[in-house]
């Protein structure tokens, strides 16, 4: 077995006294994307794991890791996976899923054999990919933009109006922690998850994609009194531990998957901070 990058658990008094080097090597994922490989980093919040795989003419096999101590990836654990690319396929024990951009699938516990594929290796599939561990076992289930529960959030006069697909929530799929969705800012809007909030039962990843070339995404996290920030390129993700608020602000329109861990899969539990209050 492999080993893959860990991220260590960060105090809220260390944090304060890290320089932008220091916090883009403990927050920021850099490369989540790899031709023809899978990519993850195990992260001591909440053992949540961020990864992406992007499959070219071969398909890729899900395969364990060494801090698994796992015959197979699953054994322990659930995944979600959505696809940020062209049009891909999933196969989970025999089974095959067909999943278009900015579709998911929920992989449950116990599952053993995985792999993913792109239908047209010049247009390839890119799967981004979330997993914690699982105490019990869920059906696997395709999610997409017709089945997820939508929220319109925000207004053209705060920059902040924009969409919010709840692909993985306990509304739409069961799951032990796992929780995912992809927000799509309207054109000329470019905050996101504005008003910001902070919720110390769970932690969370966002994964920035869609950013023009030459453009960036401004990400800021931390203590709503003491924040901090890092600039982010495009397919780019960012981990926010349970004490920091996170929200971001784009040079040009993009997009953002989010991710949650944590004992709590109440999404509205949340503790907001009004941008007047943030220092």
């Amino acid at each position: 077995m492999k080993s893959v990058e860990e991220r260590f658990a960060v105090h809220v008094d260390d944090y304060k006294n890290y320089d932008t080097e220091k916090l883009r090597k403990h927050f920021l994922i850099e490369q989540v994307f790899v031709d023809g490989d899978i990519t993850f980093v195990y992260t001591h919040y909440d053992r949540l794991m961020v990864g992406g795989v992007k499959p070219l003419s071969q398909p890729i096999k899900l395969e364990s890791y060494d801090q698994l101590k796992s015959e197979h990836f699953l054994d322990r654990r659930e995944l979600g996976a959505i696809n940020v690319g062209g049009k891909g396929k999933i196969t989970v024990d025999g089974t095959e899923y067909i999943i278009d951009s900015k579709e998911a699938l929920y992989i449950g516990r116990g599952n053993k054999d995985i792999t993913f594929e792109s239908i047209d290796a010049s247009n390839p599939a890119k799967f981004y990919l979330n997993s914690t561990p699982a105490h019990r076992v869920f059906p696997v289930k395709k999610l997409d933009k017709t089945v997820c529960n939508i929220l319109h959030m925000g207004s053209g006069e705060t920059c902040n109006e924009r969409d919010i697909y709840q692909l993985m929530i306990n509304t739409s799929v069961e799951s032990c922690q796992l929780q995912m969705g992809l927000t799509e800012l309207k054109p000329g809007s470019n905050w996101n998850t504005m008003p910001c909030h902070t919720h110390s039962r769970r932690m969370e990843a966002y994964f920035y994609f869609n950013i023009p070339e030459n453009q960036a995404v401004c990400h800021f996290m931390g203590p709503a009194t003491e924040t901090r920030h890092i600039w982010m390129g495009n397919e780019q993700a960012v981990v926010s531990p349970p004490w920091s608020m996170h929200t971001g602000v784009g040079t040009a329109n993009y997009a953002f998957i989010w991710g949650m861990a944590g004992e709590n899969l109440d999404y509205a539990d949340m503790d907001h901070h009004k941008p007047s209050d943030l220092r």
